[in-house]
């Protein structure tokens, strides 16, 4: 404790393991009985200003993250785009009920 106020007592905002390109998206979620969230298909715009679907989605692994106090839970996803595979991170920000597609920098 510092000064006996307590401020070391609560574990602190974890660190940003996303560094990269984040988009808006809309994405289509999977609420099973437990009360999982599973993203089934997102919708994204690109540089022309349409619309594109992507339902092919392999999740990874999920957690759950907060950065300056903002809860989030984060999947580490790959998306099928045609004949290409992308490694991505979907971020749905609860307090916000916004998601958004990052994009790792190489």
């Amino acid at each position: 404790m510092a000064f006996g106020i307590g401020i070391h007592s609560r574990k602190p905002d974890r660190e940003p393991c996303i560094r990269g390109t984040q988009r808006k998206i809309a994405c289509e979620c999977w609420f099973t009985s437990t009360g999982r969230m599973i993203p089934l298909m997102l919708k994204i715009e690109n540089e022309d200003g349409q619309i594109q679907t992507i339902r092919k989605i392999k999740i990874h692994s999920q957690e759950k993250r907060m950065y300056a106090g903002i809860p989030s839970i984060e999947y580490d996803c790959t998306l099928f785009v045609g004949n290409r595979e992308i490694r991505v991170w979907l971020i749905y920000y609860q307090t916000e009920n916004r998601w958004v597609l990052s994009v790792p920098h190489p």
